[in-house]
């Protein structure tokens, strides 16, 4: 039995900030949107073109306060095949990567960003093959 990841849902606080950021950074596109008058939010989901995987942004109408992301290590991970120029797009962006580390000492294999919300997204190095399946 096989259980392939749908989505992962991040509660955010300010929706156009986060789909801009999601947008500039990593290309996604709003996949589909929905308004929830009733229930006061609004889901976007948003999608990377040829990939299943789909990023859910809940907006809640009423929460005026950041929302607490924790303290648990936990992130989003999106995998690119020039981490060196992802790194300096990012950074001309002003999205403020963190330095390229790497868990080997003189291999880099990733770095960090922080949305708008404070959620972590790392940015690992793949190879294309890796980036295909």
């Amino acid at each position: 039995m096989k259980y392939p990841m749908i989505h992962i849902c991040y509660r955010v606080l300010d929706l156009q900030a986060s789909e801009e950021f999601y947008r500039n950074a990593f290309g996604f596109e709003i996949g589909r949107k929905k308004d929830f008058p009733d229930g006061g939010f609004t889901l976007s989901y948003l999608v990377c073109p040829g990939l299943p995987f789909e990023l859910e942004l809940t907006y809640n109408y009423d929460q005026k306060d950041p929302y607490v992301v924790g303290n648990g290590y936990s992130h989003l991970a999106v995998g690119v095949e020039d981490l060196e120029a992802s790194h300096q797009r990012h950074t001309e962006l002003g999205l403020n990567p963190t330095v390229l580390k790497g868990l080997t000492a003189g291999k880099t294999k990733f770095y960090f960003l922080t949305d708008p919300d404070g959620f972590r997204v790392e940015i690992v190095r793949r190879t294309a093959a890796e980036l295909e399946n």
